[in-house]
């Protein structure tokens, strides 16, 4: 379909950077980078095991977190 040489490729390299500028390009180049390393970073955050569950199966969370009992008492049900 297209059959294009090292010429024409060259061409066409030489008509982009007239057009946008060297800085234009090199810019949108440093925020593709910084994209695809944000991207690696959070597919390798990803790949860390979730938190272990104990014995009664809920998950046990970080000491910073504070918790909320909102279980029902069995006293409180016998009322409603």
């Amino acid at each position: 379909m297209f059959n294009l040489g090292w010429t024409e490729i060259l061409i066409i390299v030489v008509i982009v950077v007239l057009l946008f500028g060297r800085g234009k390009i090199s810019g949108v180049m440093g925020d593709v980078a910084k994209g695809i390393k944000s991207f690696r970073k959070g597919m390798a955050e990803d790949d860390d095991p979730p938190p272990a569950a104990d014995a009664q199966g809920t998950r046990q969370l970080d000491q910073d977190a504070s918790l909320t009992d909102v279980t029902p008492r069995k006293d409180d049900a016998a009322k409603t």
